[in-house]
């Protein structure tokens, strides 16, 4: 009996997942094979039975395969429903009364960054956004993370890709210019939203990383300009950063 006659019947399809999660390109049924060594024509009709399914995509219906929708948002209801949430909630409340505002937990979806988990400041004077809420990409600290997060052609081909409008005369509307901000963040891992998304709101984000480095979500405060600076906000980073790898330790090692 060969290893692949060894992996349950049950188990086969989380595998295929497993293997694509893993992967920060899309692949084809064969590359996947590649790591499991199932029969050839299992695994492509495993493959397909996903995507019918709205587990897996095909961009443009080539032959390589990536997460879809339905499987990211199982992925963030496990996050939500789990354990774990007790003690991201406990970190991001622990920052929110470090820094004095409120602190958000954005993962991206469809349109937007998603806030999935959110601790409001106690001042009366804030920006309400509740959890659920979904804020674009190109002009919140989050979302820059974010795409500050991608390869370079990918992330050439989501800023293409990307409807720039304006939410203030602050927003960044040129491809180039929002490129060459986000080459900039990737250099000193952090991002800033400086009146982008709402007018006297400023904000800094950091990534939540995976042991291999690879973006999870965004970590972020935010606050009105007569309480908050962006030089208050980065000087204030380390809080952020030493949170972001408290989250990352607690979501992927169970410390």
């Amino acid at each position: 009996m060969d290893d692949s006659e060894r992996i349950p019947t049950n188990l086969r399809t989380l595998i295929i997942l497993e293997v694509l999660g893993q992967s920060d390109q899309p692949m084809t049924a064969t590359e996947i094979n590649a790591q499991i060594g199932l029969p050839k024509q299992t695994v492509h009709r495993l493959c397909v039975t996903l995507e019918e399914n709205g587990y897996l995509t095909r961009p443009g219906n080539g032959k390589k395969y990536q997460v879809a929708r339905r499987l990211r948002n199982l992925g963030v209801g496990l996050l939500h429903n789990s354990r774990d949430h007790i003690a991201r909630h406990q970190i991001l409340s622990e920052v929110s009364q470090t820094v004095g505002e409120t602190v958000n937990y954005a993962v991206p979806g469809t349109s937007g960054m998603n806030y999935l988990d959110r601790v409001e400041t106690d001042w009366p004077f804030r920006v309400q956004l509740p959890v659920g809420t979904s804020v674009p990409f190109h002009c919140t600290a989050s979302g820059k993370v974010f795409l500050s997060s991608l390869s370079p052609a990918k992330m050439r081909a989501m800023v293409s890709a990307l409807q720039l409008d304006h939410k203030t005369q602050h927003t960044l509307t040129d491809p180039d210019a929002l490129i060459a901000e986000l080459h900039q963040i990737q250099k000193q891992g952090y991002a800033l939203d400086q009146e982008e998304f709402i007018l006297g709101m400023v904000a800094i984000s950091v990534p939540v990383v995976d042991g291999q480095g690879r973006y999870i979500a965004s970590l972020a405060y935010h606050g009105p300009i007569p309480r908050m600076s962006l030089g208050d906000a980065v000087a204030r980073k380390g809080y952020l950063q030493d949170a972001a790898n408290r989250l990352s330790a607690i979501l992927l090692d169970g410390a």
